[in-house]
């Protein structure tokens, strides 16, 4: 009996991408270069910016990147792939020459092939977010959203825009990450402790002190409050109107 091979969804996906990288840049050296690349691309990038560039777990699309749209020849995506932008959770790569440019040529035929293509489009654009108005989102945030108890443009989000756009701010905005709650607990015998927020749920809450050492409790054993600055954004979802969020994206993008 012949012996049977299971396809992979996604390994077609990706060579099918492959094949693309070559095709947009026809025959000779940029079109096995790109192949190439292709290769180390899956094996490196692909988690955060998906097997055909186009933008997957973390990573942002290469293939509607402005810098991407700038570069010639790799003069810039390579330094940002070889010195990283660690503060955004990309780790730096130690690519040889002829690595670097398989990946660069992987990247740019990934972005002619994804202009080439008809119909909708796979992301968002800035600009689909600026319908609202931001004089009316400053009223927003000062007044009804009551952002401005915990929040401030001169303050924590001075140049938020310049740092975020788009879809990336949208979603920040509706739902924070990493922002770190507090809890308060006072045990039945013993004085009362503040920490960092490691764990909750009915039977138990636990904490990070400030000497950095896991504590937990039994809730039946204590009193404890937390404080949870996400907690605000949580309960506006269910209060926004669609108006809200508009103005309040256009007043966020003016903050630079």
């Amino acid at each position: 009996m012949a012996k049977r091979f299971e396809v992979i969804p996604s390994q077609i996906v990706f060579g099918a991408a492959l094949l693309a990288a070559g095709a947009a840049f026809g025959q000779g050296p940029d079109a096995a270069a790109a192949q190439r690349g292709g290769t180390l691309f899956l094996q490196q990038c692909s988690f955060c910016h998906g097997r055909d560039a186009g933008g997957g777990e973390d990573g942002p699309d290469l293939t509607r990147s402005k810098l991407v749209a700038g570069d010639r020849g790799g003069d810039r995506i390579a330094p940002v792939i070889r010195n990283g932008r660690v503060e955004h959770g990309m780790p730096r790569f130690n690519l040889s020459e002829e690595e670097m440019a398989g990946v660069v040529a992987f990247i740019h035929a990934q972005k002619t092939l994804a202009e080439s293509q008809k119909g909708g489009r796979r992301g968002v654009d800035p600009s689909d977010l600026q319908t609202g108005n931001a004089e009316a989102g400053r009223q927003y945030f000062n007044g009804a959203g009551k952002c401005a108890t915990c929040h401030s443009a001169s303050g924590d989000l001075a140049g938020l825009a310049t740092r975020l756009e788009g879809l990336k701010l949208e979603e920040r905005m509706l739902y924070p990450r990493g922002a770190k709650a507090r809890v308060t607990v006072t045990p039945a015998q013993g004085g009362q402790v503040t920490g960092e927020l490691a764990y909750q749920d009915e039977f138990t809450v636990g904490m990070k002190d400030s000497a950095g050492h896991y504590r937990s409790w039994r809730t039946r054993d204590i009193r404890y409050t937390v404080d949870d600055p996400a907690q605000a954004h949580v309960e506006l979802l269910a209060k926004y109107t669609d108006q809200d969020i508009h103005n309040l994206m256009a007043y966020l993008q003016t903050l630079r």
